[in-house]
């Protein structure tokens, strides 16, 4: 296809809400081509995977009735393709597919009562289908995309025969990275240039187990306990049930939080971002990260693992100082940081590329390729 012409593409999305919402309408927004989104509201995923395919088909169906064939289908890792072209009218669209996350590799709750009883195999069994029967599969980073093929291989060998193990060759090759993007400019509305007296330290993720929220806070808890200062902005997505370690530290660090809730404006949300100074992570799953890298654009100084992307998208050789190793690491660059207050080198040009000026470019010469 021409790389000036426009193209009309149907964007599939099951679960419509956070990282997943946002990437679709920035997309659509940005781009040079015209993009309609299908969605379904970002609520139950297991039924989404499950049942949310057969809606979309009819919603579809309804969309090509009155608008004709789309030039190409693009949909998230959460719709069973196989299914949804079951039902729907697909003819020989071209079908890419973007993973956000894959459910071989996610961390499930050790509470959910699929993960007691065993009975989570079918969620990466629809992944791996819809990357089979996908022309092109795109991966928000380069570990993403190893870590589910890595997985995707020793998935198919539990099984008894007929594994088809050369099929993740064949997902292999068509599989290509496709950095996330953000819209990260609009935070540049509320920039606030400040210097803290006190370090605020920040958390803006979501209050989950996967973001493993009980390391974050633990060690502070042991840097409060030899008398270092900071204070504590937590932001970030709630759910109706809070985990008992936000309770706790609700209490514990009363003294230090200068703001704990979600923030129902993004004017607030940005302010926040933009007066903190330094973001610790203690994330156990991450294939991209999306609120890391909006603090990192709004100056924070990142304190990163050494593992899941953030070596890939921060160069861990390149700037060391913002890695920790372990858990004994973490806590004495924290301390370090806390004490020396030494934040004068931010990462926040390794943060702008990421931005949709740049990267729906990147994407659009890929639909363009297809």
């Amino acid at each position: 296809m021409s790389s000036s012409q426009s193209l009309n593409i149907v964007l599939i999305e099951p679960f419509f809400t956070g990282s997943h919402k946002a990437w679709a309408e920035g997309y659509q927004q940005s781009s040079q081509h015209n993009i309609h989104i299908i969605s379904l509201k970002g609520i139950y995923w297991k039924w989404r995977m499950h049942g949310g395919a057969i809606t979309l088909a009819k919603m579809f169906n309804e969309y090509i009735k009155n608008n004709g064939i789309p030039d190409i289908l693009l949909v998230t890792d959460m719709l069973n393709l196989p299914v949804f072209e079951s039902f729907a009218h697909i003819d020989d669209i071209p079908i890419i597919s973007f993973f956000h996350e894959n459910q071989l590799t996610y961390p499930w709750s050790t509470q959910d009562r699929d993960k007691e009883k065993n009975r989570d195999h079918h969620y990466g069994f629809i992944n791996y289908t819809t990357a089979l029967r996908s022309n092109k599969i795109l991966f928000n980073s380069e570990f993403h995309k190893d870590s589910f093929i890595n997985a995707l291989r020793k998935f198919l060998k539990q099984f008894p025969d007929h594994n088809e193990l050369s099929n993740v060759d064949i997902i292999e090759q068509k599989s290509i990275v496709s950095y996330l993007g953000l819209d990260l400019k609009k935070f540049n509305d509320y920039k606030i240039s400040s210097t803290n007296k006190i370090p605020i330290i920040l958390w803006n993720h979501r209050w989950e187990y996967d973001k493993n929220p009980n390391d974050f806070f633990q060690s502070l808890q042991k840097i409060k306990s030899v008398g270092i200062q900071f204070k504590l902005v937590i932001v970030g997505e709630e759910f109706d049930t809070e985990m008992p370690i936000f309770t706790e530290s609700r209490n514990f660090f009363k003294d230090e939080i200068i703001h704990m809730g979600y923030c129902k404006s993004f004017e607030d949300y940005a302010s926040w971002l933009w007066k903190a100074d330094i973001l610790p992570v203690t994330i156990n799953q991450e294939f991209f990260g999306a609120s890391v890298m909006e603090a990192v654009y709004c100056n924070c100084y990142p304190l990163l693992p050494t593992r899941l992307t953030y070596p890939e998208l921060f160069n861990d050789t390149v700037n060391a100082l913002h890695f920790y190793h372990n858990a004994n690491d973490y806590d004495n660059k924290l301390k370090s940081l806390l004490i020396n207050q030494n934040l004068g080198h931010n990462l926040n040009e390794i943060a702008q590329k990421y931005d949709w000026s740049t990267m729906s470019i990147q994407y659009d010469q890929l639909m363009n390729s297809t």
